[in-house]
């Protein structure tokens, strides 16, 4: 098969290729997740160290965000796309087929290759819409999304107990091998090859990293989803350690913030145009600190619970489903002739900020220490967010923009 960027389909994704893109990428990060103590076990180790399949992941995933981009601008989205969802589905098989937690981990970091289904879905909606007009695309593509994280862990806890964590793997390879039949029918090319050599399209990576709201919006998007990123790495060990849930019963309440994320994205995908990205970033930072507050209040009045603990996680969802895309939208739209790049450095500043904070929180919490230490470090995230997104607006206002 040649994944050539004439094959088969010249015309652009449509919406539901899109979704389904990026919501592989988010089934391949938690899908698992209520699996990890049984892993742990499995695989003979420490749930630190199994832990670390998250925090390599997402640090893996970030590198690959910075490449990912400049060869897409180079060589065009839908061959990078295509040897992408080929590639995860080898290391899909290497994790099944693990024998030692070592190899295991190692085929978990290729397993981030499918990083390109998000990188690539964002950079073809900037590719076909303006500033505004994307973030509302992005917030229609990430409503979808979220649909997958917010039933991913319930799927996960019900697969661990019926067939065992290997069937969590199963499953994405499965859907992976469809999304790589739908993108080569579906995904045509929507941006021409730069004709730039590689090194050439990263020399123009300073035009990005030099610009002031580039790095606004970024590092409020990555202090943002930094809240959740913690949440990932500390929450599988506070719902089975400290509230002695079930496998099943983490996947059930794991997807809490999801459920918040959908109506997010939904509120972006109608709102966006209207109140513009500004606004959007600003209010859904604020509830996502707002929601983590209410959280670590409960926890130092002594009446918390995992009713609480989950359920409050909705309001980190929600603010995460609108500042994201919006973040997202604007740090594209800096160089919009850079979105692809744009789309894999913002990603990366991201998910490796996601990655430090994930395998942080995963060290911070014993039984003893409960649920506080996690919840402290969302909230400092949260409130850089504010701040990020602040410092734009305001620079914004003494340029007269």
């Amino acid at each position: 098969m040649q994944f050539s960027s004439s094959s088969v389909n010249r015309t652009p994704p449509t919406l539901a290729t899109l979704v389904l893109l990026s919501g592989l990428s988010a089934l391949s990060m938690n899908l698992y997740l209520p699996s990890l103590p049984f892993m742990a076990t499995y695989f003979q180790t420490d749930y630190k160290v199994m832990q670390l399949s998250i925090a390599l992941y997402l640090l893996v995933n970030a590198a690959l965000q910075i490449l990912i981009g400049p060869i897409a601008d180079k060589a065009g989205r839908r061959p990078v796309l295509l040897w992408g969802l080929a590639l995860f589905l080898l290391a899909t098989l290497g994790c099944i087929y693990a024998p030692n937690i070592e190899i295991f981990l190692t085929f978990r970091m290729f397993q981030a290759v499918i990083v390109v289904g998000i990188v690539l879905s964002r950079a073809a909606v900037r590719d076909m819409f303006e500033q505004d007009q994307a973030a509302s695309m992005l917030g229609y593509v990430t409503m979808g999304m979220a649909v997958v994280p917010m039933i991913g862990p319930a799927i996960g806890g019900l697969l661990e107990e019926a067939f065992g964590w290997k069937a969590n793997f199963w499953l994405p390879f499965a859907l992976a091998a469809l999304t790589l039949l739908l993108a080569y029918r579906d995904f045509g090319e929507t941006a021409a090859a730069s004709g730039k050599t590689l090194m050439q399209q990263f020399r123009e990576y300073p035009e990005l990293l030099m610009s002031p709201r580039f790095w606004g919006y970024s590092l409020s998007s990555a202090f943002s989803s930094g809240a959740f990123f913690a949440y990932l790495g500390g929450a599988p060990f506070i719902g089975t350690e400290v509230f002695g849930m079930t496998a099943a019963e983490v996947g059930i309440y794991f997807g809490a913030p999801a459920l918040g994320y959908f109506f997010g994205n939904f509120i972006s995908g109608r709102y966006s145009v209207r109140f513009g990205v500004n606004r959007m970033v600003l209010w859904g930072c604020w509830l996502n600190a707002i929601g983590v507050a209410l959280s670590a209040s409960l926890f130092l009045a002594d009446t918390g619970t995992a009713l609480s603990f989950f359920g409050l996680m909705t309001f980190v969802g929600l603010g995460n489903g609108m500042s994201i895309p919006n973040a997202t939208a604007g740090s594209l739209s800096v160089r919009p002739h850079l979105a692809a790049t744009a789309s894999g450095l913002s990603g990366a500043i991201m998910l490796g900020g996601g990655a430090a904070l994930s395998a942080l929180a995963g060290s911070l919490l014993t039984q003893e220490t409960g649920a506080m230490p996690l919840l402290w470090l969302m909230l400092t995230t949260a409130v850089l967010a504010i701040c990020a997104i602040s410092v734009v607006i305001w620079r914004e206002r003494q340029l007269g923009l």
